[in-house]
């Protein structure tokens, strides 16, 4: 058993990664229903709630079904940072994760998210503070280091859990890596091999399989997998892991019967949680997955993601049934 803090999770829990305009309740629900163990929000900005901006608000939905589900922040000022603890406990979230590993610019440019990387002082002094004014576990996940010359992800690690950090995420790659190259988990199998840490270190980075998965379990010895990329549009990925692990065998290929449907409900959840307009939007980028490997497919998912009206996106899901319903997915 894995315990953040007081809450149980199995042995090699699987996490869902905290993603822009990815993990919001639709989809976070889709995949607790396919195995995911824990469940994380879209980061949300410090300034932004505190502002009361409309766009971080709506992020701190959360519902009962999703839990254990944390809610993540980033942000480089301490005021800021403790004034949204106050705020995002009124969601009653499970967990409070704080991002110090967000690669993109303008996060960065402000010394948040992986930015933090270059204050190690900075970024353990925000998690002490934060401990102490939140009732809730809080979690950190960050990168290796913001390059190559400044990994010191062991010491960091010690120095979060020391302040009362309960677990930590480690995606394998610095900042100047961005989203390229290879993660590395050695370094990561190097912070829990540390005699000293007893909290939770989980991987992420790369975990594009069960078989992969399975490595970091049983080659890195790690504590757990926060899974992101490999989910998008996919959220059996986490049914397709654990069934491995049990078995040793990948599952039978998801039918399109199944992706239709999952398609069909991700929409419509989308639909009811942000309106059309959004709904319709920003279900685009799962298109791509939910229908990968299927011959002379274009043109169907070109209708998908530029019809505007929720109508002519659930009627291509109906002519991609009626055409492809008996399509054989290949493992």
């Amino acid at each position: 058993m894995v315990k953040i803090d007081n809450i149980e999770l199995p042995d090699f829990p699987l996490l869902l990664a905290p993603m822009e305009d990815v993990s919001d309740p639709p989809f976070r629900a889709l995949c607790k229903e396919q195995g995911a163990d824990v469940v994380y929000t879209e980061f949300v900005s410090s300034e932004g709630l505190i502002r009361n901006a409309a766009k971080s608000v709506m992020k701190l939905d959360i519902y009962e079904k999703e839990r254990p589900v944390g809610i993540q922040i980033f942000g480089a000022n301490l005021d800021s940072m403790l004034q949204t603890i106050d705020i995002v406990e009124r969601s009653k979230p499970d967990i409070i994760d704080i991002n110090f590993g967000c690669p993109v610019k303008k996060v960065v440019s402000k010394g948040a998210g992986a930015g933090i990387l270059k204050d190690i002082d900075l970024m353990v002094k925000l998690t002490e503070e934060m401990v102490k004014r939140s009732s809730l576990p809080i979690t950190v996940k960050t990168r290796l280091g913001w390059d190559h010359e400044s990994i010191k992800i062991v010491e960091v690690a010690e120095r979060l859990q020391d302040v009362g950090c309960k677990a930590i995420s480690i995606h394998g790659r610095t900042r100047a890596q961005m989203y390229k190259g290879n993660a590395d988990w050695k370094p990561i199998a190097a912070v829990k091999n540390n005699p000293r840490m007893h909290i939770p270190v989980f991987g992420n980075g790369d975990v594009d399989s069960p078989e992969r998965a399975a490595e970091m379990r049983d080659s890195y010895g790690l504590d757990g997998a926060m899974i992101g990329r490999a989910s998008i549009g996919n959220p059996w990925f986490f049914k397709q892991v654990k069934h491995f692990f049990e078995t040793g065998e990948h599952l039978p290929p998801i039918s399109m019967v199944e992706r239709v449907e999952a398609a069909r409900r991700h929409l419509q959840m989308s639909i009811d949680w942000k309106g059309p307009i959004l709904g319709v939007f920003e279900t685009r980028r799962h298109y791509t997955n939910y229908f990968k490997g299927i011959p002379h497919f274009k043109d169907y998912r070109t209708k998908m993601v530029t019809s505007d009206k929720p109508e002519d996106v659930f009627a291509t899901f109906d002519e991609v049934l009626e055409k492809f319903g008996d399509f054989q997915f290949i493992s």
